[in-house]
């Protein structure tokens, strides 16, 4: 990512602001965790809890949300030598080569301890090696994609959704206490699988604060984005990623800005996707294939007023994003704000709700 952005935001998130497990297993709902507003136009924040957002947001904004289900995509596998290793999975379709992307990690020591990150230079990684993976399938490594990620060709008994949901466990870092089952990282949204990592701006929704929403005339609408692999040890640029904007969300984002209403993304996959989609004319047409789209503040964006979002560390490109959807001042103010009340970072933490007005 642009080192420009690391140096203008100067911070430091202690590590007992990560959040080691789920909400639930904090004594908390999933839509009790704490909300950060921000507003541009002002620069004025508030704190709330997540279940405020009804009462935050108002009557004709569009919430456009991401239906992408996690997939359980980091297997144990041996290397020929015998070495146990971990390979993530970080793209469910093949590309257009045929492969697929992987992250290789070495596997714990400890049982429960997350894997392990392989610097580049240091890794096992190099292309023709033959992963052994449970249940007889192979994964074989190509070249490599970037300094992190490789191509791999694998070979499977079953369809990779069946292979993975009988050998597979969801993709967690060392921040996290231990192995929480996939479903942990599902959010209400999630109808289509196909996410190597959960959509988890989107996380803190249930069904109760999805039923307040509507009764307030606030709009939901979906597209579909499969994240990758985001490993937090290696800041680059987000990559291709497969995407869907149906005809009727692309319609509706239209609608509801002529009416005067604001168009929200829940979390930057969906900010992705949007701006993937919108033309130069700013007009958001249904949409289907693989995005490459990196958001910056000087590309700016078309689609999007304001964004819900997690807490990114300060070297993460999403930082990017979301300086073009809050502008500089407001970030800055939010992030300091955020250490400054100990909100926790990290896919089972706490929001970031960036407004216009």
């Amino acid at each position: 990512m642009s080192t420009a952005l690391g140096s203008r935001f100067d911070f430091t998130v202690p590590p007992e602001l990560s959040a080691r497990a789920p909400a639930e297993a904090r004594g908390v709902g999933r839509d009790g965790v704490r909300m950060l507003v921000g507003h541009r136009n002002t620069l004025a924040v508030e704190h709330h809890r997540f279940t405020d957002l009804p009462q935050v947001l108002r009557a004709g904004d569009l919430l456009v949300v991401n239906n992408s289900a996690t997939l359980p995509a980091a297997l144990t596998g041996r290397l020929p030598d015998g070495t146990a290793v971990a390979l993530h999975l970080s793209s469910a379709e093949p590309g257009p080569l045929g492969t697929h992307l992987v992250e290789l990690r070495s596997a714990p020591d400890v049982p429960g301890a997350a894997a392990g990150y392989y610097p580049p230079e240091a890794g096992p990684a190099r292309a023709g090696l033959r992963i052994a993976l449970p249940g007889g399938a192979d994964a074989v490594l190509g070249e490599a994609f970037t300094a992190r990620l490789r191509h791999a060709r694998l070979t499977l008994p079953d369809a990779l959704p069946a292979y993975l949901a009988r050998y597979g466990r969801a993709v967690r870092y060392g921040y996290v206490d231990r192995d929480w089952p996939v479903e942990a990282y599902q959010t209400v949204f999630a109808t289509v699988p196909g996410s190597s990592e959960m959509p988890s701006a989107a996380r803190p929704f249930t069904a109760d604060t999805v039923a307040r929403l509507v009764g307030r005339g606030v709009l939901v609408a979906p597209v579909t984005l499969h994240t990758g692999v985001a490993s937090p040890e290696a800041h680059e640029a987000p990559y291709a990623e497969r995407f869907t904007v149906p005809a009727t969300t692309a319609a509706l984002t239209g609608h509801v800005r002529a009416a005067g209403g604001r168009v929200i993304a829940v979390g930057t996959t969906v900010v992705r996707a949007l701006e993937s989609a919108t033309g130069p004319d700013g007009v958001v047409r249904e949409a289907d294939g693989w995005t490459e789209l990196v958001i910056t503040p000087e590309r700016g964006v078309r689609a999007v007023d304001g964004l819900l979002t997690g807490w990114h560390e300060p070297q993460a490109s999403h930082l990017l994003m979301l300086e073009a959807v809050a502008g500089h001042a407001l970030l800055e103010r939010c992030y300091a704000e955020a250490i400054e009340h100990r909100y926790l970072w990290h896919e089972f933490g706490d929001v970031n709700l960036l407004l216009p007005d």
